[in-house]
């Protein structure tokens, strides 16, 4: 959905060239150069387009659900992380993008979802998913959010990246996580409490094109992953008026479940020791709330999450 609204963006930005309101496009590309700062400063969300009605109707589709296990105080900051990728990331977007589930859950918190800088380029689009509260994953973006000194911040952040979205098959339960600990890294140097959250049904909305580790599909989807800075998952799912083939996810239920957090004392300097330790912490409690909850959700009880 994303995607297809940014190409409509530059779409409208070319024609801007090309046609007789090329003027306009000199003044955006100003703006643009003025602006450049802001996705990585906390970004300019608003309410008004959180709350579209057509937000209700995305969450309602599948649909949607926000489960809280724990009060998140609003006097401390959070570094919210966030799995699996999936293709759509749909729980993401439709918890913490729209209003009003974390808003009702969560009072006193404000939820910014970092994603990839490489969308903030793109004329307009930028200014759209700023305003629904999305902000550059950059580290300077997550510092910003995270050295607020009155508390009341929650960086969401999807570990697993775009790499992950290349396992999003249906029943799939890898996570790739063993080697991304830069997030614990600056929930340490911010003494942000660390918030295990994980989305069941993620991986359902779309059945991928088979692409297993060292298949010729898979080399390649990879080498362009790290040339372009995302992948590009093979995906398929339903039509408007049919359910055989289309674009469109399928209708399955999304539950989204916040754990409890784990206290971050701040250290301005930590050790590779300390950031071990506590990234093998949160890893033993993102296991636990998966185990926790699988049975709710429609997950055998003899499959368990795999990190790699």
């Amino acid at each position: 959905f994303l995607s297809l609204v940014a190409e409509f963006c530059c779409g409208f930005f070319v024609i801007l060239i090309l046609g007789n309101f090329w003027f306009l496009a000199v003044l955006y590309l100003l703006w643009l150069y003025l602006d450049w700062g802001t996705p990585c400063a906390g970004g300019r969300r608003s309410q008004w387009v959180r709350s579209w009605t057509v937000w209700k109707y995305f969450r309602e589709y599948f649909p949607i659900h926000l489960i809280k296990t724990s009060e998140l105080n609003p006097n401390h900051n959070y570094l919210l992380g966030f799995h699996p990728h999936g293709v759509l990331v749909a729980g993401a977007f439709g918890n913490f993008c729209t209003d009003p589930p974390f808003k009702n859950l969560f009072p006193g918190l404000t939820p910014y979802l970092h994603i990839m800088p490489i969308w903030f380029g793109c004329p307009f689009f930028r200014e759209y998913i700023m305003s629904a509260g999305m902000v550059s994953a950059s580290k300077e973006s997550v510092s910003h959010v995270l050295n607020n000194k009155g508390g009341g911040h929650a960086s969401v952040i999807v570990i697993g990246g775009a790499e992950e979205s290349l396992n999003a098959h249906p029943g799939s339960l890898t996570l790739n996580i063993l080697k991304r600990k830069g997030f614990v890294k600056m929930a340490l140097k911010h003494g942000a409490h660390l918030v295990p959250v994980f989305s069941f049904g993620e991986n359902e909305l779309f059945k991928q094109v088979a692409n297993p580790k060292g298949s010729w599909l898979r080399n390649v989807q990879e080498k362009l992953q790290k040339i372009m800075g995302f992948a590009l998952p093979l995906f398929h799912a339903r039509g408007v008026f049919q359910y055989s083939f289309g674009l469109i996810p399928y209708r399955q239920p999304i539950h989204t479940v916040v754990g409890s957090p784990i206290p971050v004392k701040q250290n301005l300097n930590p050790t590779t020791e300390e950031i071990d330790q506590l990234h093998a912490l949160y890893l033993q409690k993102l296991k636990k709330l998966f185990e926790e909850h699988k049975s709710n959700y429609g997950i055998p009880a003899h499959k368990s999450l795999i990190f790699e």
